[in-house]
């Protein structure tokens, strides 16, 4: 019956052609039953696809066709064809590949455009050719983002840039194809159609996109009806091919035997493919905490756009330490993507906590953070925390500029006394109760104590005089004196000890420290890149192994609290307040 609807009506349903696709629901749905209304949306779903698909499959308009016309009516079904059934054994291909074969076939059918189409006009025909180009050159970005080479720019600008010359192409196609006079009323309404329905769906995502995350219920039936007339772009292609003849007459109708042949035919053909669809009953729950695919985080910027929502539904699962997870395990993946594009629209921590709980989540005080909201919303995140759209290299680079930057707000203090080696560098300490730095020896082989047992012993220590320096055998914890998250630090070894110099510091110590395996330093920035020395370090011990002091100053100013490190060869134990 749905096929017997599309050939009454024919091209008239081209009027009703609105191209929209909304975020899948039908898991949410499955839970909740439908409706009275979802069942009749249904229908006319059923309806409207198989009017559109008998629109896409009708005979191609018989007359004589030149050479490049012919390559263009078989390239133009070949892009109907991708759009229905290409796309699903394209898509087993590496993306590259993907990408490449599009590109290839858009290219010849634009090149073609140009040539088919009389454009009466030159300057149309030129406007044409700008466009045509534009959109390649986006899906050429795409192709250079596959294959990780470098971009023609942003891929988020390129990207919109990519949308727009492509509703561009089509407008100026439409205006050429209705200069040509070759096709139909029906086919021009069609591609105007589709014109607007991009139009809509970027309205309506941007001014209904929290309605929909709140309320996916109340308009289910309004989806599934919208999402089945988005063929009509596909309608478009396939009536441009088909009206495709060179004298431009419309076609003779065929007799009503071969009509009805054609009804019966296509009815064996969609009929049973449309018996076979049955509403989803489960949702769909692709990825859960324990997932294998979710091990692996990947940056946003590393990410291509269809792989963001995946990312996010790993995020939304997370169990992480042994947390309760954003979202419950029932909840779909459709659910839980709606829900986590209304959370980017939250306007306080209020009304996220209250979609948070109509979903069923079991910590909906704790909100949401901005680094997992990324994945589903990076045009709302963008204007708070644009940091979270780099990829991994712009982080990379974007760090090192920023340690170089602390490095140079570090000055030498005693820029006249040249070490044997010396260092000047910013120390980043843990920003929560982190007890200062550590001078150690880090290839002492003659004892078992680790690192962090000797830091501990040190830490011990470190109170007993009111100095903040806790002293071991080979080992010195110098904490701080401000309540800080970094400091500058000067390191200097020299042959022996230096005149005292109190003058300008808060503070001056002095104590001992034992070399075993002949190397004193100070430890470094890890690949973490959190805590440590944010330059590399010397070694301290140049009379190899041996006793040595360690003299400290200490200070704080405008620039913040800034450290002096002197070590020298020495043989005393005493432990000496020279200043405080």
């Amino acid at each position: 019956m749905a096929t017997i609807a599309g050939l009454v009506l024919g091209d008239a349903w081209l009027w009703m052609a609105v191209d929209w696709s909304p975020p899948p629901y039908e898991g949410f749905y499955a839970r909740t039953g439908f409706d009275t209304l979802t069942t009749a949306g249904l229908l006319v779903a059923a309806l409207v696809k198989a009017a559109f698909l008998w629109l896409i499959l009708r005979a191609p308009v018989p007359g004589p066709l030149s050479r490049r016309e012919r390559a263009l009516r078989r390239l133009l079904y070949l892009a109907v064809a991708y759009t229905l059934v290409l796309w699903f054994p394209l898509g087993l291909l590496p993306g590259a590949v993907e990408t490449t074969i599009l590109l290839a076939l858009w290219t010849a059918i634009d090149v073609l455009y140009l040539l088919v189409i009389r454009w009466r006009s030159r300057v149309l025909r030129a406007a044409a050719g700008t466009v045509f180009a534009v959109e390649l050159a986006g899906m050429a970005n795409e192709l250079l983002d596959d294959l990780d080479l470098p971009e023609l720019g942003s891929s988020y600008v390129v990207a919109w840039g990519l949308m727009l010359a492509g509703v561009a192409a089509t407008v100026i196609t439409i205006v050429g194809q209705w200069r040509d006079g070759r096709w139909s009323r029906g086919t021009l309404i069609a591609g105007w159609s589709s014109v607007g329905v991009f139009v809509l769906s970027i309205l309506f995502d941007v001014l209904f996109p929290e309605f929909l995350g709140r309320f996916p219920n109340d308009n289910l039936a309004v989806s599934v009806v919208m999402d089945a007339v988005g063929f009509v772009g596909t309608v478009w292609m396939a009536a441009t091919a088909r009206e495709l003849t060179v004298e431009g007459r419309p076609a003779e109708r065929p007799p009503a035997r071969r009509r009805a042949v054609r009804v019966a035919v296509a009815a064996v053909a969609v009929l049973p493919v449309i018996a076979m669809i049955h509403p989803e009953q489960n949702p769909h729950l692709t990825y859960t905490g324990w997932s294998a695919d979710c091990y692996d985080r990947p940056a946003f910027g590393d990410l291509k756009p269809a792989e963001r929502d995946a990312a996010f539904l790993c995020r939304a699962r997370s169990t992480d330490g042994g947390v309760s997870p954003m979202f419950p395990e029932s909840a779909s993946d459709q659910q839980i993507l709606a829900s986590g594009r209304a959370l980017c629209r939250a306007k306080d921590p209020g009304e996220r906590e209250a979609i948070l709980t109509r979903a069923g989540s079991e910590r909906p005080a704790w909100g949401a953070d901005p680094w997992d909201l990324v994945y589903v919303c990076p045009e709302i995140i963008r204007a708070t925390h644009p940091e979270l759209l780099r990829s991994t290299a712009e982080t990379e680079a974007a760090n090192t500029a920023y340690i170089a930057k602390e490095n140079a707000s570090c000055r030498d203090p005693w820029p006249r006394t040249k070490g044997v080696v010396q260092a000047t560098a910013k120390y980043f300490l843990f920003a929560d109760g982190d007890h200062g730095y550590m001078v150690h020896d880090s290839e002492d082989e003659e004892t078992d104590e680790t690192a962090e047992e000797a830091w501990e012993r040190a830490i011990d220590k470190m109170y007993d005089d009111g100095t903040l320096i806790g002293v071991t055998r080979n080992a010195v914890l110098v904490g701080h004196i401000e309540d800080v998250i970094d400091l500058c630090l000067t390191v200097k070894a020299l042959r022996a000890a230096p005149p005292l110099r109190t003058a300008g510091w808060d503070r001056v110590t002095e104590v001992p420290i034992v070399s075993r395996g002949g190397r004193l330093t100070v430890p470094e920035m890890g690949e973490d890149g959190e805590v440590g020395a944010a330059a590399p370090m010397p070694n301290l011990a140049i009379a190899g192994k041996g006793r040595y002091r360690l003299r400290v100053h200490v200070r704080v100013g405008d620039a913040g609290e800034e450290h002096l490190v002197v070590v020298f060869p020495g043989a005393s134990r005493k432990r000496l307040k020279l200043k405080s």
